[in-house]
């Protein structure tokens, strides 16, 4: 490939070490810092404030905070409401909730119309013990669908917070993962967010790894291990899955022998399924391997024990490339 991108990822000497640095609640840190200067600003929740990270925001601006209860159809319905007057809803609770539950009140109160709202939504893909119920394994599949719905999936608290400020400023609505509580820092402060731009994080020939979400963290330290063995991999970070940055992907592809994708989703209607839409497009012949949940209800359990067991950690991205050569 061209010249060897500069890597933004914080040292894997320091995350083998002492584990990586990690910022508490960064979606609702950045929305209070936000709030000050942008009075339409207004936060929501389905009775989970606890649990999305928006207490910063609702204990600096009480007046501005809205607990609509367990009803996440009138609060999609509350925030398309407070956003025809002019405010700018950020309204959070469970992706589960937001998708299969609020989903028409997304597409025809929020998208149709296109109106600010902001959606929220905790608990993304495999973060969760709690099992199917709680479990947004699809949520990307069944938002991409919505016309005119931007899609963002962070992979850190650097990104959390930049794409808080990005999108508080972005018309339109918007549909934003969230990774809750003491969140990694992956990228190096130096990084930009832009919506729609996926980002090169680093180099290579051999292999291309395009992620999503935490598994560009898991791709970037696969990347590493990888590297000590000999193989060449290339890590194409995609924090927004609609617009899609199908360029910088079929660049990529065109410049490496595999293509791999990594999502914490599963692998129909996701993150693989635009790679692969975008090769097909674009003439890129380039054999595919992915990388996410299969096509099932997820048990109940230990996270680190599932996210082991359906393969979305390091370990697993590893064995898979090595399994390729």
């Amino acid at each position: 490939m061209s010249a060897p991108a500069k890597t933004l990822a914080m040292g894997q000497d320091e995350a083998v070490a002492a584990g990586r640095p990690t910022v508490d609640a960064p979606f609702g840190g950045a929305l209070a810092k936000l709030a000050p200067k942008r009075p339409e600003i207004v936060g929501l929740t389905a009775d989970l404030g606890k649990y999305t990270d928006i207490l910063p925001f609702r204990d600096a601006f009480p007046e501005r905070f809205f607990n609509v209860g367990m009803a996440e159809q009138n609060l999609v319905a509350v925030a398309a409401g407070l956003a025809r007057t002019g405010l700018i809803p950020f309204a959070t609770t469970y992706g589960v909730f937001a998708t299969r539950r609020a989903f028409d009140f997304v597409a025809i109160a929020c998208a149709h119309s296109n109106l600010n709202v902001k959606i929220i939504a905790g608990l993304p893909g495999l973060t969760t013990g709690y099992g199917g119920t709680h479990q947004a394994i699809e949520d990307l599949a069944l938002m991409r669908m919505i016309p005119g719905l931007t899609i963002i999936d962070p992979c850190d608290a650097t990104e959390i917070e930049a794409a808080t400020i990005a999108i508080a400023d972005y018309p339109g609505p918007v549909y934003m993962r969230l990774l809750r509580g003491a969140v990694p820092v992956v990228l190096d402060p130096s990084y930009r967010f832009e919506i729609g731009k996926a980002l090169l994080l680093r180099d290579g020939k051999d292999v291309g790894i395009v992620s999503t979400g935490f598994m560009t963290e898991r791709a970037l330290d696969a990347a590493e291990t990888l590297a000590k063995r000999g193989i060449s991999i290339a890590v194409l970070h995609v924090p927004t899955i609609k617009p899609f940055d199908a360029e910088a992907v079929a660049s990529l592809a065109a410049n490496v022998d595999h293509v791999v994708t990594a999502e914490n989703h599963v692998t129909a209607g996701g993150l693989a399924s635009l790679v692969v839409e975008t090769l097909f497009d674009t003439g890129v012949a380039k054999k595919v391997t992915r990388i996410g949940l299969p096509d099932r209800y997820i048990e109940c359990g230990a996270v680190p024990t599932l996210q082991a067991r359906y393969g979305l950690t390091t370990e697993a991205i590893v064995a898979k490339i090595v399994s390729l050569r």
